[in-house]
């Protein structure tokens, strides 16, 4: 991770403005044309247009909308990071014409949240339905509390946009509530065995699962630091976090994102294999082999479990 995140962040959210007032000063754009196509055709079938930024709320939108919903996923792929996405003048139409949004929020995909704000679509940002912010972690997605707050928003939106559907859309929520409740029995089971166990990442990406899990983050300060910062560490942080990891007590777990693996993190995680210390890896996009938010979490909960 590097310090220019943020600046490459900075041009995306531009990128998204300039791309979406230069749409709709142009109304004649194959972009245009390609979107109005796409949008008689969802409403011939008589289904809601709906438009994600990343596939884990996309798989969340398409459980909560049946086969009433038609939902389109801007990123899908685990080695494109959202900070730092540049919108093509494709996916900007994408929000235009949807009449459901669904974005992250919490500054994780702000090219997105400002397409959406900009177009008449009702817009559910996943952070904001439990009140985090700009500036808290913002992979709300592993989450419990904010999947179901999520859930119950985009089945309002549905609900707001095709009253005639609006018990399917009851039952759907239901059904899906029935899941992440069977997902939560799962994560408390585990964290009768996780409790309490000291933890280090590199990356925070799944601390909110982690933090269901009760697990307690043992993250050296100043790497973490760094790395909330989106800047390199010092070499005495990486040595730091070396030698925590060799004590044999002070981490018993290391979480590593793949998706952010660089020569630090190499370092890292060799420490862990040195000193015998588990390692759980993920990403921070929904792997390619998942379908289903939920199965994923579930999935990552049993690797906690075992490791």
């Amino acid at each position: 991770m590097s310090i220019m995140s943020n600046v490459k962040r900075a041009f995306a959210v531009a990128a998204a403005a300039a791309t979406l007032f230069s749409m709709t000063a142009c109304g004649s754009s194959n972009a245009d044309s390609n979107t109005e196509s796409d949008s008689s055709t969802a409403a011939s079938s008589g289904k809601i247009e709906v438009v994600a930024s990343i596939n884990q709320w996309g798989s969340v939108a398409a459980d909560l909308g049946g086969d009433n919903v038609e939902v389109t996923n801007i990123m899908t792929k685990t080695n494109v990071e959202a900070h730092d996405y540049e919108p093509t003048a494709q996916d900007v139409a994408k929000f235009g014409s949807a009449k459901v949004a669904v974005v992250n929020g919490a500054d994780y995909d702000p090219w997105a949240s400002k397409a959406a704000e900009s177009t008449k679509a009702t817009l559910v940002d996943a952070a904001e339905t439990a009140d985090i912010k700009e500036g808290d972690n913002p992979h709300v997605w592993f989450s419990a509390k904010v999947r179901s707050a999520t859930a119950d928003a985009i089945t309002a939106a549905y609900q707001k946009a095709d009253p005639d559907h609006k018990d399917d859309y009851a039952k759907l929520n239901k059904d899906w509530h029935a899941k992440e409740d069977t997902l939560e029995s799962k994560i408390k089971e585990t964290s009768a065995k996780t409790a309490g166990l000291p933890y280090a990442a590199t990356e925070s990406v799944a601390w909110y699962l982690a933090d269901d899990l009760k697990m307690t983050d043992a993250t050296p300060t100043g790497y973490a630091q760094a790395s909330a910062n989106e800047s390199e560490p010092t070499p005495s942080d990486i040595k730091a976090f070396q030698d925590a990891l060799k004590d044999g007590k002070s981490i018993r777990m290391l979480v590593f994102n793949s998706q952010e693996a660089n020569s630090t993190t190499d370092q890292i995680t060799s420490a862990a294999k040195e000193a015998n210390v588990p390692i759980v890896e993920l990403t921070e996009q929904m792997p390619a082999e998942y379908s289903d938010l939920l199965d994923w979490m579930s999935a990552l909960v049993d690797q906690f479990a075992n490791a």
